[in-house]
């Protein structure tokens, strides 16, 4: 550790009490990033790829029951909020009839466990600014817990680099800025240091299915187990098929060098590629970030490599304070779990249908989550009951955050399951009984309302 920036780092996570993998793993990244690293994944290395669907797949019912009694459930559950302006977990944001999306999840768990008979364990990924919030909220779910294993495990937390020179930030106003959680990949590092990997092959659980916290349609279906523990893959993921919605976000492909499947990132993609990233009759699907790992492989691929996968960095540009763009430059060094799909020859991709996807990242699939596009069955899992699911675009400069949103829409969100298209320019507050039909945009100069019982047609 010749270098300044690498030892300061390093001195800094011990001194915080971060795990020794995630160190090491740190160290390695670190060492990426000093030789110039971009993580950039070349259009012309990479070719389309067709995969088998779900739909065709027959998997008798005792060997779904069987598949899914061994295995265990983790949510993604670090992030914040913050670009919708929230500052506590995110999962917390209500979804209708005062039920958060832990709430929901925990239902789905308990539903699922009735059904089959199983333990089903679910547990959570927090990050050090999610943790006590969802444990609070949790505390209701009295039998939610499995024995012998923890309701919650820790994301590792990593030191935000200054772009120029790549020592570790300083910023005394506010030190909860001066570390970043070093993306979901960080998954495979928490699972070994925390000691959980081996406690789940312990208890005997065979697989893992993990998703993100705010996706309600990654259940944990005990088909899909049943469909992965037959295939005998390492390490499986759900993709679906790319709309226009999905034209900017990442896609799978196969690395012509090896054949191994790959998981491109836009921040993956160099600029002169931006329009075969975007490109979807050549790039069909995308992740849903629905994962299915077999445990004993997952061990086996991190004790080959001493606990450190080495999937590909993503090298993501900020600035200290993400509100004030006149702060210092900073790099956060993160990795996708997904990519781990290039780590585990014979990893395997199926395509599911829609409604395994169902994320929200922003207002506007809050106002689709939030109207009656969809209905919460029995099983607290959601059913899409409209034809289809409507593109919306509001006003980021008057939807954005969750806050301005729930202000405009202070009597509940219109009915979406008759209309095709929302789009809202200016700065519209909208009234009870609000019904959109087809395709409709609002435009104002300034502000505006729409009445109650209106119909927009």
């Amino acid at each position: 550790m010749h270098n300044e920036g690498l030892a300061a780092a390093v001195d800094k996570m011990r001194a915080a009490h971060v795990d020794e993998v995630a160190v090491r793993t740190f160290a390695h990244y670190y060492g990426e990033l000093e030789r110039g690293a971009t993580g950039m994944i070349p259009e012309e290395s990479i070719e389309p790829v067709t995969i088998p669907a779900l739909a065709d797949a027959q998997v008798p019912e005792e060997a779904a029951t069987t598949a899914i009694s061994g295995t265990a459930v983790i949510k993604l559950n670090g992030g914040l909020g913050t670009s919708m302006g929230m500052d506590h977990a995110k999962s917390l944001l209500g979804v209708r009839d005062d039920l958060t999306f832990l709430d929901v999840i925990a239902r789905q768990i308990l539903h699922l466990r009735a059904t089959h008979g199983t333990r089903l364990p679910l547990i959570f990924m927090n990050s050090f600014r999610t943790s006590a919030d969802t444990l609070e909220a949790l505390a209701r779910y009295t039998d939610l817990p499995v024995e012998g294993l923890p309701l919650e495990f820790r994301q590792n937390m990593v030191p935000r680099l200054l772009a120029d020179g790549l020592l570790p930030v300083e910023w005394p106003q506010d030190p909860t800025l001066e570390w970043c959680p070093p993306g979901h990949g960080d998954i495979y590092t928490a699972l070994r240091g925390t000691g959980l990997l081996d406690a789940l092959l312990e208890q005997g659980y065979e697989r893992v299915f993990v998703s993100n916290s705010d996706n309600l349609g990654a259940v944990p279906d005990a088909h899909v187990a049943g469909w992965f523990a037959a295939s005998g893959a390492p390490f499986a993921i759900e993709a679906v098929r790319r709309t226009p919605s999905d034209r900017k976000g990442g896609h799978f492909a196969r690395r012509r060098s090896d054949g191994r499947l790959v998981l491109r990132e836009t921040a993956q993609t160099l600029p002169e590629d931006k329009a075969a990233l975007q490109d979807l009759t050549r790039h069909r699907y995308c992740s849903t970030n629905n994962l299915w790992i077999d445990l004993r492989a997952l061990k086996a691929a991190l004790d080959e490599r001493d606990g450190i996968l080495g999937l590909p960095m993503i090298r993501n540009e900020k600035t200290v304070d993400p509100s004030d763009p006149s702060t210092p430059k900073v790099i956060q060094v993160e990795t996708a779990m997904g990519s781990a799909i290039e780590i585990f020859e014979g990893a395997e991709l199926i395509e599911v249908g829609r409604d395994r996807f169902i994320p929200v990242k922003t207002t506007n699939d809050l106002l689709v989550l939030r109207s009656d596009v969809y209905d919460i069955r029995d099983g607290y899992t959601l059913d899409q009951v409209a034809d289809e699911v409507p593109f919306i675009d509001l006003d980021s400069d008057h939807y954005k955050l969750v806050a301005d949103f729930e202000a405009h829409f202070p009597d509940g969100v219109p009915s979406l399951a008759k209309a095709t298209a929302l789009r809202v320019q200016g700065d519209w507050t909208f009234g009870a009984g609000v019904q959109v039909l087809g395709d409709v945009t609002l435009a104002a100069d300034g502000t505006d309302q729409v009445a109650p019982g209106t119909v927009l047609d």
